[in-house]
């Protein structure tokens, strides 16, 4: 009897062992992988917890960005360059002009004093409603149907892009100073909500529906920086969608962009044709693309290639890559804004970077939404890749002041002022950006930052 028994429970722990050995050799060869992904997921984490980081991402990030406008500029202009002003460089040389005024302007308010660039809010949102204004006089002059271009004597520009760069440093300064009351929604509405509704409607009076869904985003945006009750906005929703339904619906062509975007095919010859062709480019660009200047669309195919449509280009001549790459970018550049608005302990810098993430990411998700056929042709640039000076310099601008606030944090500047020790003692200064263990940079300033607010509360 015990000798039977014996005998069945030989092969079954037999079978178990020898079951187990393959996977003992298997855990064995993915530990060493394990490890690795461990390692360097430690790193990635050390090295987003550096002092430098949100200064370097988005210095990198908007120089990357500017970089492949420039390039794509030239390439999807080239061909209407040379039908409308015979050289195929025209309209790239222009933009160049504008990159040579904007990257100064940029290292500028990199390094304009904190005080004086409050002091400056008021006077430029002032600015920014009377250019608005000038827009309906003689002054004024359509593009596309929209009335929102001004020509000063030769220097023509568009004063809603300066009117979002105006708009997020007043907001900011107003938040800033009534810190300790945001708490009461009645504060965090006035005076910002009115006045940047005031300052949509002169937009919307131009036609210029683009920029106004953006003007509209900012305010969302930084009521819900500011902790207005959620209530609020379903009740902004329902007022600016029925008034957005109204002014699609009581204009010809806007009411055929938005029975259209969603099959731009269905009207492929009338009303779809920009929208069809953009998606047409960026299909055949496939996972690597065409290759740079092989584009087909912008031979005619595609109004508006190197402005509001230029990300179509670059999907149909860099393909899958070249698109997730600016993606990305753009990605970095807002986890840069977003960890210096949460780091910092100065209320206007927090503000201020919220209002400029908040500003160029909508408008970004919008014009690349309106190529995708997933929002209606609204007619709204890709910031820093597409053509257009307006629309340059003050985004240069905005991303300069970003970078300077990024610089001027405290553990920042101790970083650098070491890392030029380092470098003056003749050392590598390869460590002289880390003047503390990783990971307790951004802690040490994000006491500071809850000790501002609870002070408020």
């Amino acid at each position: 009897m015990s000798v039977t028994s014996q005998t069945r429970q030989a092969p079954a722990t037999s079978r178990t062992s020898v079951g187990t050995r393959p996977q003992g050799r298997l855990a064995g060869s993915l530990a060493p992988l394990g490890d690795a992904l461990r390692g360097r997921a430690r790193t990635v984490r050390h090295a987003l917890e550096r002092p430098l980081t949100s200064y370097y991402l988005l210095l990198g990030g908007t120089t990357m960005l500017l970089a492949i406008g420039l390039m794509m500029v030239l390439s999807a202009s080239s061909v209407y360059s040379f039908k409308a002003h015979d050289s195929s460089y025209y309209i790239f040389l222009k933009q160049l002009t504008w990159v040579a005024i904007g990257l100064p302007a940029a290292f500028v308010a990199s390094r304009f004093n904190r005080r004086l660039l409050r002091l400056l809010a008021w006077p430029a949102v002032i600015i920014a409603v009377v250019l608005l204004a000038l827009t309906q006089t003689s002054l004024g002059f359509a593009v596309n149907g929209n009335r929102n271009w001004l020509d000063l004597g030769g220097l023509t520009l568009q004063p809603s892009e300066i009117a979002k760069l105006a708009i997020v440093l007043w907001t900011a300064d107003v938040y800033a100073t009534k810190e300790k009351l945001l708490g009461n929604p009645v504060q965090a509405l006035v005076p910002v909500a009115p006045v940047i509704v005031m300052i949509s409607a002169l937009v919307v009076f131009q036609h210029d529906l683009g920029t106004a869904l953006v003007l509209f985003a900012l305010l969302l945006g930084m009521l819900w920086v500011v902790g207005v009750p959620a209530r609020l906005f379903g009740f902004a929703f329902s007022v600016v969608g029925v008034l957005a339904f109204y002014l699609a619906a009581s204009n010809s062509e806007r009411r055929e962009r938005l029975t259209s975007f969603m099959d731009p095919f269905k009207d492929f010859q009338g009303s779809g044709w920009q929208a069809g062709h953009g998606l047409l480019g960026m299909a055949s660009g496939g996972i690597f693309g065409k290759g740079l200047s092989a584009s087909q669309q912008k031979w005619g195919s595609l109004p508006e290639a190197h402005t509001d449509f230029i990300f179509a280009v670059l999907g149909e001549e860099l393909g899958l890559v070249g698109t997730l790459l600016v993606l990305v970018l753009f990605g970095a550049v807002a986890y840069a804004a977003v960890r210096l608005a949460i780091t910092t302990a100065d209320p206007f810098v927090r503000y201020a970077t919220a209002g400029v993430t908040i500003w160029l990411m909508s408008q970004m998700l919008i014009n690349i939404g309106m190529v995708l056929a997933l929002l209606p042709v609204i007619g709204i640039p890709l910031p820093l890749v597409s053509y257009g000076g307006s629309a340059l310099v003050p985004s240069l601008v905005a991303l300069g002041l970003l970078v300077g606030f990024a610089r001027n944090e405290p553990e920042a500047r101790a970083a650098l002022q070491a890392r030029r020790r380092d470098r003056g003692q003749g050392g590598t200064g390869g460590q002289g950006g880390r003047t503390r263990r990783p990971g307790t940079a951004v802690p040490a300033v994000l006491a500071g930052s809850l000790r501002s607010r609870s002070r408020r509360q």
